[in-house]
């Protein structure tokens, strides 16, 4: 068994597309036309291979609710790694992205939490191991 898709919840999903392209550096992998919406995938470069991200449009009125009760709890919908969260953090923030405090140790990570301006934050975390 393997994990090769996972999925964030966002409100929309070519601003998505342009958030985890442009901004994250994630590329695009799959595109399909499912009517209202798409069937929407990107890759990091630096990643397992075979692993997708959708990007899933919040087509049901109850997984709005949840997005936003994460959002308003500060509770991330996924983790991203990195392995140099200092330089990532300026990279990120120089191109606008908004962070939910600074970097901080946690015991054997350390941990920065920001906004993908598609309703959910996203931890970033580099292990120290």
């Amino acid at each position: 068994m393997q994990i090769r898709h996972t999925s964030v919840m966002v409100d929309d999903q070519a601003k998505a597309l342009q958030f985890y392209t442009s901004v994250l550096g994630f590329v695009p992998h799959t595109d399909i036309d499912m009517g209202a919406f798409r069937w929407l995938t990107v890759s990091s470069p630096e990643g397992a291979e075979g692993v997708e991200l959708v990007l899933e449009p919040m087509g049901f009125e109850p997984a709005r609710g949840f997005q936003k009760a994460l959002f308003d709890a500060g509770i991330p919908a996924t983790v991203f790694i990195t392995g140099d969260m200092d330089a990532e953090v300026r990279r990120l923030k120089a191109l606008g992205v908004v962070f939910r405090g600074e970097p901080a140790n946690a015991g054997p990570i350390i941990t920065a939490v920001f906004e993908d301006s598609c309703g959910n934050l996203i931890n970033l975390v580099q292990p120290l191991v």
